[in-house]
């Protein structure tokens, strides 16, 4: 289970920042579990676990790119299989 957050970019009447916040609830289900262990035959070359894996193919679920993660470097090199093309993640870390 994963869930999906966003940062909204506007700030709030006192001109405040806003933060995360819920979006969503992602569960991994059969479809994802198998898109997971495709993945990671398709990263073998550069070894990516089932967390890694799970949080790519939730990205491709919600059509997104934004991940927060603390491991930029291996999602410097993923690409999400959105529609017909690939795209680069935008690795968010706190």
């Amino acid at each position: 289970t994963l869930g999906a957050w966003r940062q909204p970019s506007s700030r709030n009447r006192k001109g405040e920042r806003r933060g995360f916040r819920l979006t969503g609830v992602w569960f991994l289900d059969r479809a994802a579990l198998i898109r997971s262990f495709e993945l990671m035959r398709r990263y073998a070359d550069h070894p990516m676990d089932l967390a890694d894996a799970s949080l790519v193919a939730a990205a491709e679920a919600l059509r997104t790119t934004s991940v927060f993660t603390m491991d930029r470097r291996d999602f410097a090199s993923y690409r999400a299989r959105i529609g017909r093309s690939w795209r680069r993640f935008e690795a968010l870390s706190g």
